[in-house]
């Protein structure tokens, strides 16, 4: 059904109607492009003015034909005054146009099928999983070979096997080595030419006090050595000779030594490095200076630094074998991991107990005096351990040197010694006092 014309007529609108006449007269008027000329007698349109194209009449009428049928068209070259495309060869040998069919450029896949759609499609896939790899069987060496660095077992030549680390993560069989070389070299001048435990201890302090410095080094810290090397043994050598008062007037002088030689090196960290070489100061020949103390009294001092350091061997052997035997309370997981309350349990046990057995032999002193020595011993020697554990934890460093196997460096073995020695000054000064 056709709508009503809205101008009122009745006739349906078309292209061949003519055009309604306008309510003014317009005479000079031209058929514009909104207006389709009307055909011509033979069916083509006829010429409209200026705003149509002119027809050639012949053209529509002309056969179309290949003048070069079956064959590559040649190429004419660009027009005139512009670039052309290039020109097309045809298809390569074998009759296959570069789109892969028959005919150049054409294709002979569906004309709807996108043309990378053979192409597979790559996925996101993250990154936190790396892709799976198919478990495949490792390659066999050939018969009558063996792999580098392997011998093979025989029954007179057993499979090596390689050494298993101890519980305690050190190399057992070298500490014991280092550990009963040590022990001599102190015992036996301290028996036999007591002069010459002096300058093991003198050179122990000097070695120490290398070790802290290079150590302290990490942190940003350079206390100057030379003055703090040449204090500490002065030192030693003032609490052999003269007492508790001339040793502490060598520390006071070993830190104004230290103060006014680091001045040549500029106000830049000087707080930082007079800091750290006070540490050191005190931390190693003041108090290896009450060795010197314990072992220039009268009579028996040599004893007094021999039941000293028995208290020391018990505390860390005896807390060694209940560690390893029954540890599983970490003391101070922070600090130490691998001490334990079973541990300092065994350590307090064992130096009680051999103290008081050693102290009633030596001295006659009664034997819970001298469980009660063995006791302040242990807890001295502990805390020198956890003192030294957390300065290098704070400095970053496992060892403070790589001097002695199985040990690491010299302050190692020497850091619950160092805290012992001044208890022992005070207890034995009590228990068994000075004569003359």
């Amino acid at each position: 059904m056709s709508h009503p014309d809205p101008y009122g007529s009745t006739e349906p609108r078309g292209w061949d109607r003519p055009a309604p006449a306008l309510p003014w007269p317009e005479t000079d008027l031209e058929p514009g492009p909104w207006q389709r000329p009307a055909p011509g007698p033979d069916g083509y349109p006829a010429d409209a003015g200026a705003y149509a194209r002119p027809v050639d009449r012949e053209a529509y009428a002309r056969p179309v034909t290949d003048p070069h049928p079956g064959g590559p068209r040649p190429y004419d070259g660009p027009p005139s005054g512009g670039r052309g495309p290039r020109p097309y060869d045809g298809p390569p040998p074998g009759g296959r146009g570069p789109r892969g069919d028959d005919r150049p450029g054409g294709s002979d896949r569906p004309e709807d099928e996108f043309p990378t759609a053979q192409i597979a499609p790559v996925r996101d896939e993250p990154t936190d999983h790396p892709p799976a790899v198919r478990d495949e069987p490792a390659a066999e060496p050939p018969s009558g070979r063996r792999s580098k660095g392997r011998r093979r077992a025989s029954a007179e030549r057993p499979p090596t096997t390689a050494p298993r680390a101890s519980k305690a993560g050190r190399n057992l069989p070298a500490a014991i080595g280092v550990g009963v070389g040590l022990g001599a070299a102190i015992v036996v001048p301290l028996f036999f030419f007591l002069p010459a435990f002096l300058a093991v201890l003198a050179a122990a302090v000097a070695i120490g006090t290398w070790e802290m410095a290079r150590a302290v080094r990490r942190s940003g810290a350079h206390p100057p050595l030379v003055p703090l090397v040449a204090g500490g043994v002065i030192m030693v050598g003032l609490a052999w000779f003269a007492g508790p008062d001339a040793l502490c007037l060598g520390l006071l002088v070993t830190v104004l030594g230290t103060m006014i030689w680091r001045l040549g090196d500029g106000p830049g960290n000087y707080q930082r490095d007079l800091t750290a070489a006070t540490l050191i100061v005190v931390y190693v020949p003041f108090l290896a200076g009450f060795a010197a103390l314990l072992a220039a009294a009268p009579d028996d001092g040599h004893l007094r630094v021999l039941v000293t350091l028995v208290a020391v061997v018990l505390s860390d052997t005896g807390g060694y074998a209940a560690g390893v035997a029954f540890g599983k309370r970490p003391m101070a997981p922070k600090i130490s991991p691998k001490k334990s309350w079973e541990g300092f349990a065994g350590s307090v046990t064992a130096a009680a107990a051999g103290s008081a057995l050693l102290l009633w032999l030596l001295f006659d002193v009664a034997p819970w005096w001298g469980a009660l020595f063995g006791v302040a011993i242990s807890c001295a020697a502990v805390l020198g351990d956890l003192a030294e554990s957390m300065i290098k934890r704070d400095l970053g460093v496992k060892d403070m040197s790589n001097l002695l196997p199985g040990h690491g460096g010299l302050m190692d073995r020497l850091d619950s010694i160092l805290f012992a020695v001044p208890t022992a000054y005070l207890l034995l000064a009590v228990f068994v006092p000075v004569v003359g």
